[in-house]
């Protein structure tokens, strides 16, 4: 990606995107100060934390389980586009939607009808990340 391309992402990431962007900053000096260390994907900052689960996206960063497949990081940098696309937004209109849909799907699972439950990304934002993290993130 050029260099003009990685400072337009970060500049909107940081002003209309700041809100989510802002929460992962803190979430990552946390995961610094414990011992995480920061790792590069593309133009993004994304820690490791955990195993077995998926990740989450905030703004400019995302966190992802060990051992992540590369699917799942490019996803949630799909979402920092979506971050970029909506920006104040991005919240009410992904986040909280996507983390209650996430905690919803794992209560269905844990009471054994996951096999009823439609793919992931057949909800509208969860294929969008995913196509945007495809086209973008090759």
């Amino acid at each position: 990606m050029s260099k003009v391309k990685v400072i337009l992402f970060w500049l909107i990431s940081c002003t209309w995107g700041a809100i989510m962007t802002s929460i992962g900053a803190v979430v990552a000096l946390v995961l610094i100060c414990t011992g995480h260390r920061p790792h590069r994907f593309h133009h993004l900052i994304y820690f490791e934390v955990g195993y077995g689960w998926g990740g989450v996206e905030l703004g400019a960063f995302f966190v992802v389980s060990r051992g992540a497949s590369l699917h799942t990081k490019k996803h949630e940098a799909g979402h920092a586009i979506q971050n970029i696309i909506l920006g104040v937004f991005m919240p009410f209109v992904v986040c909280i939607p996507s983390a209650v849909r996430y905690w919803w799907r794992e209560w269905v699972k844990h009471r054994g009808r996951g096999a009823t439950l439609p793919p992931y990304d057949s909800i509208w934002f969860e294929g969008w990340a995913s196509r945007l993290g495809e086209k973008y993130f090759n």
